[in-house]
């Protein structure tokens, strides 16, 4: 056994018997390769990343291989879900330097950790090629491997020169960022550019917040588009709920299997407030499967949220999810069977590999009659039993805290509105039959609402207290924790900004003021240590063990930026305590990527919903009353919220609730108080009323 037995992360414990010296990032592996006068190797990868597998199978298990790393490096494995910031800092070198980059992500660094060669994926004879290259390098042309590692380092250097200047986030800004993202829309298959298609969950948040805002009625379609595309392509579990992470195609044919928690906990947002906006049945239904899908596969024994599940199962791809003609009639019979094929586009030649397919929703299932919807439920529940009887991808159990925050966020946003028989239109949301039978009628979708509602809102409470009892250490944030334990590596600027968001979320939720005293005090810990010269924020604190620069990516990728996730705490923040500063702080963040939200709206995508937020308000809608959970005029504010508002309800002598605070009733009724920009109207009992003050009409 190497050293990573003990390891937090389930990824690097699966190379703890390799013949590989493994260490694990730090200052001591850096130290020892300078006290032996040999490079090191920073191998990246995650747990759920197929070729990673691939290269651990074929080199790190490989004796050679381990012998040959042993003599002649340091070698270090990195989990890029623990370590955002070392992942960030050698993947701008290893694009710097070959012009692209991936995982698994193989750098040779010097005892400084001055990267001066970088690849991808390398196959045995590749790898054991390029140490014996470097070897020889090493040892016969020292200056020239220091020379190019200096050149490396002021290359990495040179890219955080982004997000120092602009000017602010103006209506004009997001007006050019909408066009240029309806302009780029695939308006045959959905979302955005060609294959891999990835799901644009953070440009479908700000098209739906620049639809409410500015009635912007091509960004709601290019989101209804997209999102529909998705919801019935092979991308999305047809089965069990939930986003794979992308399809290798571009037609959401065929995913790359694994599930991410950050891709569904963002999603959910967007099928949640999709749902709102227009009563879309399908969107509601996907909304609410995949919160039924982080319940039930990726909740951990202490009230978390797990990583992700792998791709493989048995070291095959897609094992468990795809599926043939024959086995559809195996478990549902030659009628029903037959009628499935048809219904989820399994046909005989296959979509996948070896003549499988992967299933899709070839018709609109939502707007069938209540026969045909009851005939597919009780299909896809038996399906999703027989799949369970098949080998099963591995989870990645390590609770991440950026990501459950945004897991926080989602649940609570989807409860809240759930929890509202005054939707527009309520979808079915009730689980799927374990059994054969007809659901009894239109009232399974509102009993199914309040059943998903409170599930929802207990997971989402339960992973706040886990975040706040276990990753919250001396004031601090750990960025990860496994079986209840908090991991060593210190909580990146992302995971401050997600966790204080998910917070203002929990508080707005339930009432309790303790939410937003825990909010307030991330906060403080981003803005105190992360804050970078001039405006905006660095990745890491001040207090980080040093990496070869100190990374400050303001751009949004598959999850927001760090700066992003800031910046949307901060604003809520703001509005639910009248604190400015707060405020101040996210508008000064913002104007330093302005300039490229306009000209780059794909990386770009959250920091422009905050800005639409900020454009908005955002509105700040306080109900003094005695029922928050079933008061129409709760009910009305929810569903009717503009964007980026927040909604709290209760008494304005609850204890640590700012927005209700010394907030009176008329004639001791329920009372609406709307503000905006902390200047308030006048306040109203009358639910339509407060539906004009909303919504303009």
């Amino acid at each position: 056994m190497n050293r990573l037995g003990d390891a937090t992360s389930p990824y690097l414990q699966q190379h703890a018997a390799n013949p590989v010296d493994w260490w694990p990032w730090g200052p001591e592996p850096l130290a020892e390769a300078s006290r032996r006068d040999v490079p090191v190797l920073i191998s990246v990868g995650y747990s759920a990343c197929h070729w990673c597998h691939v290269m651990a199978h074929e080199s790190f298990e490989d004796d050679t291989v381990g012998a040959a790393l042993r003599d002649g490096f340091v070698s270090i494995k990195v989990d890029r879900e623990e370590h955002p910031d070392v992942d960030a800092v050698y993947m701008t070198a290893t694009q710097a330097m070959t012009g692209h980059g991936g995982w698994p992500m193989t750098v040779f660094a010097t005892g400084d950790g001055e990267p001066f060669f970088c690849a991808t994926y390398l196959s045995r004879e590749q790898l054991l090629e390029v140490v014996g290259a470097i070897r020889s390098a090493w040892a016969e042309q020292r200056g020239a491997v220091l020379a190019q590692g200096r050149a490396v380092v002021e290359a990495v250097a040179g890219a955080q020169a982004i997000g120092r200047g602009g000017a602010p986030m103006t209506p004009a800004t997001l007006d050019a960022a909408a066009a240029t993202l309806v302009r780029q829309h695939d308006d045959a298959h959905g979302g955005f550019g060609g294959a891999p298609k990835f799901p644009p969950h953070l440009n479908l948040l700000f098209l739906l917040r620049r639809h409410q805002r500015a009635g912007d009625e091509r960004a709601l379609e290019t989101v209804r588009h997209t999102a529909e595309a998705m919801a019935r392509g092979g991308l999305y579990d047809q089965l069990g709920g939930g986003f794979a992470r992308y399809s290798v195609d571009e037609t959401w044919t065929v995913p790359h299997f694994e599930k991410m928690l950050y891709d569904n906990a963002l999603l959910l947002r967007g099928y949640t407030q999709l749902w709102r906006l227009t009563g879309d049945r399908l969107a509601g239904r996907v909304a609410a499967e995949t919160a039924q899908f982080l319940l039930r596969d990726l909740r951990t024994a202490e009230g978390g949220f797990a990583s992700a599940l792998d791709a493989d199962a048995d070291g095959v791809e897609g094992l468990t999810y795809a599926w043939t003609p024959t086995q559809l009639v195996e478990v549902l019979g030659p009628e029903d069977g037959a009628w499935a094929a048809d219904l989820f586009a399994v046909t005989a030649g296959g979509t996948f590999e070896h003549g499988t397919s992967v299933l899709r929703l070839a018709r609109d299932i939502d707007a069938a009659d209540p026969a045909i919807r009851d005939r597919w439920r009780v299909a896809r529940a038996a399906l999703l039993a027989a799949r369970a009887a098949r080998p099963q991808p591995a989870r990645d159990d390590k609770v991440v805290a950026a990501w459950n925050g945004y897991a926080v966020t989602a649940l609570a946003e989807f409860a809240r509105l759930a929890a509202l028989t005054q939707l527009p239109s309520i979808p079915d949301l009730s689980p799927a039959p374990t059994s054969a039978g007809p659901s009894t009628g239109p009232a399974d979708d509102v009993d199914g609402a309040a059943a998903a509602a409170v599930a929802a809102s207990d997971a989402a409470v339960a992973a706040g207290e886990l975040l706040a009892a276990v990753h919250l250490v001396d004031g601090r944030l750990r960025r990860v924790s496994r079986d209840g334990v908090a991991g060593a590596p210190a909580g990146v600027l992302e995971d401050y900004g997600a966790v204080a968001e998910a917070f203002c979320a929990l508080h707005q939720l339930t009432g309790d003021g303790v939410w937003l005293r825990r909010a307030g005090e991330l906060l403080d810990v981003a803005l105190a240590r992360f804050g970078r010269e001039g405006a905006g924020f660095y990745d890491t604190a001040d207090d980080a063990h040093p990496l070869i620069t100190r990374p400050a990516d303001p751009t949004d990728n598959a999850t927001p930026s760090g700066q992003s996730a800031v910046c949307a705490a901060l604003v809520a923040y703001a509005a639910l305590t009248g604190q400015t500063r707060y405020r101040s702080a996210a508008e000064a963040a913002l104007a330093t990527i302005a300039p490229a939200a306009a000209r780059h709206p794909r990386a770009t995508g959250y920091a422009c919903a905050v800005g639409e937020a900020l454009l908005s308000g955002p509105y700040e809608i306080a109900v003094v009353t005695d029922d928050p959970a079933g008061d129409p005029l709760v009910a009305a504010a929810l569903w009717a919220a503009p964007a980026g508002a927040v909604v709290v309800a209760g008494s304005p002598d609850a204890d640590g609730a700012p927005l209700l605070a010394g907030r009176t009733r008329i004639n001791g009724a329920a009372t609406a108080h709307v503000c905006r920009d902390f200047a308030c109207e006048q306040p109203t009992t009358d639910v339509s009323v407060l539906l004009k003050s909303l919504t303009g009409r």
